[in-house]
């Protein structure tokens, strides 16, 4: 990954990631809610890393990148069930689950496309 690929990926990962925390702590009182919100943020942050890296990446082929990050969204909801519903602390701890897993799911990416595209 060169300088240029590192900083337009730092860029998308973590506008992607201060988006889903925003998500994440907003709806944390309400189970799961944010998934379906989560879901495309995730999916826009793919498909803005594979143009990075030159590489063509449709909408399903994003989203099935996503899902394979799923055993994440079990973790995030055992948090959310056990701490979410609490106001304030549930929604610090969902806003900062959700920006982790997308934070982590972004470089997880990003590596992977700069692997195939060198």
């Amino acid at each position: 990954m060169t300088n240029k690929q590192k900083i337009a990926c730092n860029s998308i990962i973590h506008s992607a990631s201060a988006a889903a925390a925003a998500v994440g702590a907003g709806l944390a009182q309400i189970p799961l809610s944010d998934s379906v919100v989560l879901i495309p943020i995730q999916t826009g942050m793919v498909i803005g890393l594979a143009k990075v890296f030159g590489l063509e990446l449709d909408e399903g082929a994003a989203k099935a990148t996503v899902a394979t990050a799923a055993s994440t969204v079990v973790g995030r909801g055992i948090s959310q069930v056990l701490i979410g519903w609490l106001p304030v602390a549930g929604n610090i701890i969902n806003g900062s689950t959700a920006a982790g897993v997308t934070e982590s799911l972004g470089w997880i990416v990003a590596n992977d496309f700069a692997k195939k595209a060198a």
